[in-house]
């Protein structure tokens, strides 16, 4: 039993290395630093949000239970991309409890999960209407998703946004599609 735990390897970040924090998205790791807390020397790393404008301190043996991770790596980022092709799934449950859900996986840190949120609350510009708290949700998590997309692909948020609405109105087949080609 013992070995299995020495053999369980700590999550290592360096100075500079983009990570996912599950509870606001895609972070860089600006330094790690020692500093002293009721008496304990403790190890942490400063993640910087810059969309947030928000700097995080998060001790070094806490990442992993936390939830924080590496980016994903380029057949995930692919994977994520099949899931936004495929058919909506929408349970008949009361929308606060559907919404709770969305916003469980949105905070979960896994771009599967958030594709899948994407892909159940995206509406192409000729359906319905969204409520307020849907269209909120969805670009809560088109927002994680892009940002994890554009570290990935080292592209820009904003062409990570337009690669996946083009994938999502491809996969409808809807208007909306054809009128960003023509614009």
């Amino acid at each position: 039993m013992a070995s299995k735990k020495s053999t369980k390897k700590k999550l290592s970040f360096k100075p500079g290395e983009f990570i996912v924090y599950p509870a606001h998205g895609v972070g860089r790791i600006v330094a790690i630093e020692q500093e002293d807390i009721a008496g304990m020397a403790l190890e942490l790393y400063v993640i910087d949000f810059e969309k947030e404008k928000m700097r995080l301190r998060v001790p070094t043996n806490k990442c992993e239970q936390i939830g924080m991770r590496k980016l994903s790596g380029k057949d995930i980022v692919e994977e994520a991309m099949k899931v936004l092709r495929g058919k909506p799934r929408i349970k008949r449950t009361m929308w606060s409890r559907r919404a709770q859900e969305y916003e469980a996986k949105i905070n979960s840190g896994d771009i599967l999960a958030v594709a899948e949120v994407v892909r159940d609350l995206f509406r192409p510009d000729d359906a319905p209407e969204q409520s307020y708290s849907e269209r909120q949700l969805f670009e809560a998590a088109l927002d994680r998703m892009a940002r994890e997309v554009a570290a990935v692909r080292r592209v820009s948020e904003s062409q990570a946004t337009e690669e996946i609405r083009g994938v999502l109105n491809k996969a409808r087949g809807s208007k909306g599609a054809q009128q960003e080609k023509a614009a």
